[in-house]
């Protein structure tokens, strides 16, 4: 049954192999990087890009469909180690999109991609007076992607959220009140904590008695002075 299902991987590979003009074979026997005879990409693919005039390296790999990049892709520094989850439609950004440091996750965006063909879209508006009511709106498009729903912004090293933004196709409608974390590190500019944050000293049963026993007197400091 394994040798059953081994030929027909190799078979469907052969043939989606004559359908490109060009293309290698992966580890999997799957076939990668194919340009179809009409010159498009297709299909799986892992792209390589060299460090140019002090910008670093990449890789990133997903599908093509007809030259466009479509559904999930990742992208990798040379070292191996994951920058971004992106999502693609009709070669554009589209959904969730997250990015990353060495650290951590440190932006997660949100965009909505358009048709190429389309100069006109329809999208839905949340009500500013009731969250649960939507209204349909007829919009003119480029057919590219908007900045469309929540960004977020994060401190990688905790996982914190620094801020959060509201699109509406690519237009800012509802900018996010920062969230800080009272965990940050006093070093961070973006670390500086409210004063309502920082824990109030509870007296003792016993400095209560004694404020209230001596409560209108006036204490006498000793300065050092002599004399009247």
């Amino acid at each position: 049954m394994r040798c059953l299902s081994t030929s027909l991987i190799l078979l469907f590979s052969f043939y989606c192999s004559g359908q490109c003009k060009t293309f290698r074979i992966g580890i999997r026997g799957d076939t990668l990087d194919c340009v179809d005879m009409k010159g498009l990409k297709q299909g799986k693919w892992m792209v390589k890009v060299a460090p140019l005039r002090g910008e670093p390296g990449f890789e990133e790999e997903g599908v093509f469909i007809n030259n466009k990049k479509d559904g999930p892709w990742r992208k990798y520094n040379l070292m191996g180690d994951l920058l971004a989850q992106e999502n693609y439609k009709w070669g554009n950004k589209n959904g969730i999109n997250r990015y990353f440091t060495l650290s951590g996750l440190e932006r997660e965006e949100s965009w909505r991609a358009v048709s190429p063909g389309k100069s006109f879209d329809t999208i839905d508006v949340q009500d500013l007076k009731d969250p649960n009511k939507y209204e349909q709106v007829i919009i003119k498009t480029d057919g590219s992607s908007y900045r469309h729903g929540i960004w977020k912004y994060f401190y990688p090293q905790t996982g914190y959220l620094i801020k959060s933004e509201k699109y509406l196709m690519d237009k800012i409608v509802e900018p996010g009140d920062e969230e800080m974390s009272k965990k940050l590190p006093a070093s961070s500019d973006s670390a500086k904590l409210k004063t309502d944050s920082i824990p109030k000293k509870v007296k003792t049963k016993e400095v209560l008695e004694f404020e209230k026993k001596t409560s209108g007197k006036k204490n006498k400091v000793r300065d050092g002075r002599t004399g009247n």
